[in-house]
């Protein structure tokens, strides 16, 4: 069994470097001018890593009658983005030793303009190779983003995570609520709506440039951990990170449809995805908090995973007229679900070694995981003709994060060792 952990870290923790597997990672603190720039730059980079899988959801059932999608293609296009996060998420610290973690960063929020353009602008082939571009340079900057952001603001990093969360969530719900009112005004294109979203991704990599000019030190020495692959522990916490992640991401790409064929109109629908993730910011920011002033996180994880599945049956079968309140019951329940498995990749680790191998196993393993709820979704649909089975994909995956919550929530550490290579 993994020994005890007696302590409580602090939360800026929960920003995990990509490249703490080496030594000689930290930098000089870096000139007050340079520091604002690079602060715009990080927040309007984190802006980007949501607005790709948020827009398409509310234009999801107008896509795919433009184009003759079945709900398994539909479903498909809602899993690759995800399933190219875990996919590709392991090669950011290959390209950040190789080019520097600000030049890739650059270079991969081009990538992502190219596909959102080509998403929007090419039919259904640019639609689904887009989606896979996009998805993978989400994967590639999520995983590097909190790194920089480590390094450059180490006194300030409880507070940028403050920052990156509230970013992340911001750039979610604003492309959720303006997709449908955009493709309205361009009367009713969708091609414009999805692909507006290029323009945030060309003006962030404008913002970035200057940092992509700076050098820093070279990372000599690296670790690898042994024996990751075989604890327990490190598995609940990956199975709680990519089930937990499945159901936010069936909520991206499914939950505007469910609430249009429950007589919502597109543009209501998409609001009601938008003020959900809103109100994730809440729970984001107090729950992994609250969380670590107890014994344990596993009280913490049950309450969390319980209101995301009251918020996803309220949306699901309840009355419509009352779809705000679970509206915002499901954006309380999964802003904590998300923290708390952020949360627990720190409080599992001995060190800033351990977190990085654990947080890229989490990542990569998790979000491959997850792709397959979205998959489920709209095999079902496909199956069933309508959502009312599809409660059943939410209380068995709701169920699945409660059991490796319940194992990862304790008050272990992993039992790994690591070597100089």
């Amino acid at each position: 069994m993994s020994p005890q952990a007696p302590r409580t870290p602090d939360l800026e923790a929960l920003l995990i470097d990509a490249e703490a597997d080496d030594d000689l990672v930290q930098q000089p603190p870096a000139p007050v001018t340079r520091r604002w720039l690079l602060l715009l730059g990080l927040i309007l980079v984190a802006l980007n890593l949501r607005p790709a899988l948020s827009s398409l959801a509310p234009l999801l059932s107008q896509v795919s009658d433009s184009l003759g999608l079945s709900a398994v293609k539909a479903g498909l296009l809602t899993t690759l983005p995800v399933l190219c996060l875990g996919l590709f998420a392991p090669l950011a610290p290959i390209l950040a030793r190789r080019f520097g973690a600000e030049r890739v960063v650059l270079g991969i929020l081009l990538m992502l303009a190219a596909g959102i353009t080509l998403r929007s602008a090419f039919g259904e082939a640019g639609l689904f190779t887009g989606s896979v571009i996009a998805g993978a340079s989400i994967g590639i900057i999520g995983v590097l983003l909190p790194g920089i952001v480590k390094r450059d603001f180490a006194r300030q990093a409880g507070a940028m995570t403050g920052v990156y969360t509230m970013a992340l969530c911001l750039g979610a719900a604003l492309a959720a609520g303006a997709t449908v009112p955009l493709s309205n005004y361009f009367a009713g294109n969708w091609s414009i709506g999805l692909g507006f979203w290029m323009v945030p991704a060309l003006a962030a990599a404008l913002f970035w440039l200057p940092q992509a000019r700076q050098k820093h030190a070279a990372h000599q020495v690296t670790y690898r951990m042994k024996g990751l692959l075989r604890d327990p522990l490190a598995w609940q916490v990956t199975l709680y990170m990519g089930l937990q992640s499945s159901l936010s991401y069936i909520v991206f790409g499914w939950m505007p449809s469910i609430l249009i064929d429950r007589g919502l109109s597109a543009t209501d629908a998409g609001l009601a995805l938008s003020g959900s993730i809103i109100v994730q910011l809440l729970s984001a920011l107090t729950a992994p908090w609250l969380a670590t002033r107890g014994k344990d996180q596993r009280p913490a994880i049950v309450v969390v995973m319980v209101l995301t599945l009251g918020g996803l049956f309220g949306c699901l079968y309840a009355p419509i007229e009352g779809l705000w309140d679970w509206a915002i019951l499901l954006g309380l329940g999964q802003g904590g679900t998300f923290s708390l498995a952020l949360t627990l990749i720190v409080l599992r680790s001995r060190d800033s070694h351990v977190a990085a191998n654990l947080s890229g196993m989490a990542q990569g393993i998790g979000y491959t995981l997850a792709s397959l709820g979205p998959l489920a979704v709209g095999v079902l649909h496909d199956w069933t003709g309508g959502w009312g089975a599809t409660g059943w994909v939410f209380g068995v995956i709701g169920l699945g994060a409660i059991v490796a919550g319940l194992g990862a929530g304790r008050a272990l550490y992993v039992g790994v060792s690591s070597e100089r290579l």
